[in-house]
């Protein structure tokens, strides 16, 4: 089988439910220049990742030779998508790959996708239709098959439309394209608007009128993959403009959280317009030794509390809980306390409740919470990393407590920078900086160098998440200019974003 799916014009969040789905399940994936590459990251690890892309004098394969290659996977017996940048059968070549596949015998499913045609102009503040100024849209290739010997579009007659025109891939053509709209009778001073890599985290927007927007987007260093709008609908990107109105915009935000966690994060900053360089300083690892966590997990029943001091504790215990056959049934009336609210958080989605959840994501205040609970003797099981701060242990022993300390994971230094991230470092294109431990602190600077850290903080803003990460800056000489009360990723970005608004 083979699924042509519409991957969208570029941010990843516009597949379609259905498009992701059949992603997931993929056996090779065949894409383009303009599908996300983002979007690769959902296909299964094992599945075969080929590249076709065509761009303007650079074609990965002719189009003949995807054809090809679909008609011979699938004969393969695979599971085959062709994932296409915004909707197959909008500019796509779609409907000549389904031909070759139905000439072959083959089966397929078209995904149809969010065209590129209404999300970019949408991402720019454009509505392509609206009451009173455009009751009609047009959707036009801006780059005709060159092997044609005359145009195939009626110029005359498209100048003379009233409504909306969007032309596709037209940047090469763009001042013929614009010239041949005024000689046909369109009104010079008709706005118009060129969106360059619209729905990304790049995308750029000149406006102007008919006569003159191909100049102001040469000047403005307009590249491919970019779109022409024409039609009283583009005057409305000044009021309406919102994708890159975002209090983030433009910003390169580099994340130091682990691979498992930096979504969250992520995710924020990017809603808030930010681009972001994941640069994982800790991978997490099982702890050197399961036998003290397996002990502890036989005999449950014995203690009054457990105690987690983060949400990566949390999975590790459930995994290894549940590993051995056990559910939740193990925790019988056992108390549990979570040291701040991501913690209690992904306790929560194990359907457990802590009991006690400070305020301050932080070892003393938890103590401090915990101590009006127990009692000289209680038997407590703290669940954490195999390297912490003893700041909560040695507090428990001095209440009188039976302690029990099990390593459940560690958290291990990353020895590499991915390539992105070393590029923008190189380029000094690093506009915020992000630490939400001690560890990111220290592992990140043994992975850049303390010159170059001390450089890139310099040029940049260094958010830190509570008081421990911002004493641990300090050590290197780093004062963080955002640190929320709260000490959760929601408040993190919270502050940064109040942070850029005030600059």
């Amino acid at each position: 089988m083979v699924y042509l799916v519409g991957a969208g014009p570029g941010d990843p969040g516009l597949i379609t439910v259905k498009g992701l789905e059949v992603l997931r399940r993929a056996q090779v994936v065949v894409y383009d220049q303009l599908a996300s590459p983002e979007l690769l990251k959902e296909a299964p690890a094992d599945a075969e990742i080929i590249y076709v892309g065509k761009k303007a004098g650079a074609h990965a394969l002719p189009q003949e030779g995807i054809n090809q290659l679909l008609v011979d996977k699938a004969r393969s017996g695979l599971r085959v998508v062709r994932l296409k940048g915004g909707d197959p059968f909008v500019f796509g070549r779609g409907g000549e790959e389904a031909l070759a596949l139905k000439a072959a015998g083959l089966p397929f499913v078209i995904v149809p996708g969010v065209s590129a045609a209404v999300a970019v102009p949408a991402y720019a503040g454009i509505p392509v239709t609206h009451r009173g100024l455009a009751a009609l849209v047009t959707f036009i290739t801006g780059h005709e098959d060159p092997t044609k010997e005359a145009s195939g579009i009626a110029w005359d007659v498209l100048a003379k439309t009233q409504g909306t025109l969007v032309f596709l891939m037209g940047v090469k053509n763009l001042a013929d394209n614009c010239r041949r709209l005024v000689e046909g009778g369109r009104d010079p001073s008709t706005p118009a608007a060129v969106i360059e890599r619209g729905t990304s985290l790049s995308q750029r927007t000149v406006v102007g009128v008919l006569k003159d927007i191909a100049a102001r987007a040469q000047e403005a260093g307009i590249k491919p993959p970019a779109i022409l709008v024409v039609g009283e609908v583009a005057g409305l990107r000044e009021r309406l403009q919102w994708w890159e109105s975002r209090p983030l915009w433009g910003r390169t935000a580099v994340v130091t959280r682990t691979r498992e966690q930096a979504s969250a994060l992520v995710s924020l900053l990017a809603a808030a317009g930010a681009r972001c360089l994941e640069v994982p300083t800790i991978e997490i690892a099982p702890p050197d030794d399961f036998a003290p966590l397996d002990a502890a997990l036989a005999n449950l029943a014995r203690y009054k509390w457990v105690v987690f001091t983060s949400a990566n504790g949390v999975v590790a215990f459930m995994d290894r809980l549940f590993g051995q056959g056990k559910d939740l049934r193990a925790f019988g009336g056992l108390k549990i306390a979570a040291i701040g609210p991501a913690t209690a958080q992904a306790l929560g989605s194990w359907g457990l409740n802590a009991d006690v959840v400070p305020a301050q994501f932080k070892a003393e205040v938890l103590l401090e919470a915990l101590s009006p609970h127990i009692s000289p003797g209680d038997k407590v099981l703290l669940a954490r990393a195999q390297v912490a701060r003893e700041v909560l242990p040695q507090g428990l022993v001095q209440l009188g407590v039976e302690l029990d300390v099990v390593p459940v994971y560690q958290a291990r230094r990353v020895r590499e920078i991915p390539p992105e991230a070393q590029t923008a470092f190189q380029a000094g294109q690093v506009d915020l900086l992000t630490f939400t431990s001690s560890a990111t602190v220290h592992n990140f600077v043994a992975l850049v160098g303390k010159e170059r850290f001390q450089a890139l903080a310099q040029a940049a803003v260094v958010a830190a998440i509570g008081p421990i990460t911002g004493g641990t800056l300090q050590e290197y000489g780093i004062t963080p200019q955002v640190q929320p009360e709260n000490y959760t990723i929601p408040a993190l970005v919270a502050a940064i974003v109040e942070y850029f608004k005030k600059g």
